[in-house]
């Protein structure tokens, strides 16, 4: 099959060189002529995993690049329309990107197109994609429209496009349904998986992928709906952790056993910072606009982005109470990128809690394993630095703050991390570590969701029975260490 794909970032990208290693002719196309002249030197713009395997791979045979639209509809059989759809000043998605590209298909329709949004974008959009090709000149009778729906997260784009949990086509008509039943066969059919040179992904549970076949209104509401619905799992276990760091509960526990229930599942399950990114922020408050629209007050959404915000005060809160005042305080910042495995910074809780941090008077300086380069763009300040290493950034630091939950952040020498820092303060967005492994380690370690955690060494450092109490009262004052009637302060555990 012929295939366009209009746009090359995140998702345009990865589903480019995808449907070239199905075994597709593809044409990547996108009107930033330095990204496709690096894509075409086979540069990387974007850290995804396998992608520059894939672009290697493909590039100059299956797969090649273009700025020009025009010439790339017109040698395709289908269309994919994967530019940006960003949030507007209303929160109603900005579609205006996807109009431009249809002016431009439309002049370039000559013989049958399947014209395909692959962008997120709110119901009945498939609609107005359909009129805006008519009233530019395209013949009814030489193109479909369709929609099919990406579900990519960042850090894992190509597997989960390998190795789908479904894939969703929308379609009007039969012509349209042939076909993209037919572009995504060597998925559904599974003759992918038996490929000796098959990206690899072990414990996927299908043998071929699923495919569902709906309309195309369902199709659109099953993306927004889809990440609705995730971020409210988040937001859903932010407000629980709040309600057991209050009462002395761990809320991992308190996740283990709500996530065993296979009606709800251990997934998107992670007390933390809030949910952030190019997705969630603008899909849900897109979703609230369309119920808006339809006049039916979506109120839970609502809650759902206030509960999110709110994490992010709270955490700030959370560093106040460890450090007692900002102004002058140094410190450690891992993570940059709102989320791990990724070098992506939009609506990260990340940036926005730096930026809170400095606008204090603190002196911070982070790491992160991929996003250092975007970060200083936007993050260009006086009392901001950039290390090399975890242990690099948290040097004579008042305390060391993970806000992202890259792998290597789980596995830090946290002796080696206590070496080197000032104060043994470990503020933990991510929940990352157990508090009495961190305890142990000799920080105070403060997470979500969970009691604080203090070494041992800080609480019964005294001999006598004097300097024990006033140890527990001095102690007693940290936010989450308690101490039930009746019973000794102990380390959290």
């Amino acid at each position: 099959m012929r295939i366009t794909v209009i746009g090359s970032g995140y998702v345009g990208l990865v589903s480019a060189v995808c449907f070239a290693e199905l075994g597709h002719e593809v044409l990547s196309v996108d009107n930033d002529h330095a990204k496709i002249a690096l894509l075409r030197e086979g540069q990387v713009p974007i850290h995804e995993r396998f992608l520059p395997e894939l672009l290697n791979r493909h590039r100059g045979k299956r797969l090649s690049f273009s700025t020009s639209v025009r010439e790339a509809v017109d040698q395709s059989d289908a269309v994919f329309i994967t530019v940006g759809t960003p949030q507007s000043e209303t929160g109603e998605a900005d579609l205006s990107f996807v109009e431009a590209v249809a002016r431009e298909i439309a002049s370039a329709i000559h013989d049958f197109k399947v014209v395909v949004e692959k962008s997120t974008v709110p119901v009945r959009t498939c609609e107005s994609l359909r009129k805006t090709l008519l009233l530019n000149g395209a013949r009814q009778d030489l193109f479909s429209v369709a929609s099919n729906p990406e579900f990519l997260r960042e850090g894992t784009a190509v597997t989960d496009f390998l190795y789908p949990d479904r894939v969703v086509i929308g379609v009007d008509d039969q012509v349209s349904a042939s076909l993209l039943s037919s572009i995504y066969r060597p998925l559904t059919d599974g003759s992918y998986y038996r490929q000796e040179n098959a990206i690899p992904l072990t414990g996927y549970a299908h043998a071929q992928a699923p495919i569902i076949v709906t309309d195309a209104k369902s199709a659109e509401l099953i993306k927004h709906a889809s990440n609705a619905f995730l971020a409210m799992k988040i937001s859903f276990i932010n407000a629980v952790a709040n309600i057991a760091e209050s009462v002395g509960a761990d809320i991992e526990q308190v996740c283990e056993g709500i996530g065993s229930d296979s009606r709800i599942g251990r997934k998107f399950l992670n007390a933390g910072i809030g949910y952030g990114g190019s997705c969630f922020p603008k899909d849900v408050q897109a979703f609230r606009m369309v119920a808006e629209q339809c006049n039916y007050e979506f109120g839970l959404l609502t809650e759902v982005m206030r509960v999110n915000t709110e994490q992010r005060t709270r955490f700030l809160r959370k560093v106040r109470n460890a450090l007692w005042t900002l102004r002058g305080k140094r410190l450690g910042v891992l993570g940059l990128a709102f989320k791990g495995d990724t070098d992506d910074i939009r609506e990260s809780a990340a940036l926005e809690i730096i930026s809170a941090l400095l606008k204090e008077g603190a002196c911070v300086c982070a790491y992160d394993p991929a996003a250092i380069p975007k970060a200083k763009e936007v993050l260009d300040e006086n009392n901001m630095s950039y290390a090399a290493d975890p242990y690099m950034a948290a040097a004579g630091c008042d305390a060391v703050l993970i806000l992202t939950e890259w792998k290597e952040f789980a596995q830090l020498d946290l002796e080696k991390l206590r070496s080197v820092v000032k104060h043994p303060i470990l503020i933990d967005g991510r929940n990352l570590y157990r508090p009495a492994d961190v305890a142990r380690a000799g920080f105070v370690y403060h997470s979500i969701g969970r009691s604080v955690a203090i070494p041992e060494s800080m609480i019964f450092d005294g001999k006598s029975e004097a300097t024990r109490r006033e140890s527990a009262i001095r102690l007693a004052t940290i936010p989450g260490w308690r101490q039930e009637s009746g019973q000794p302060l102990q380390p959290a555990s």
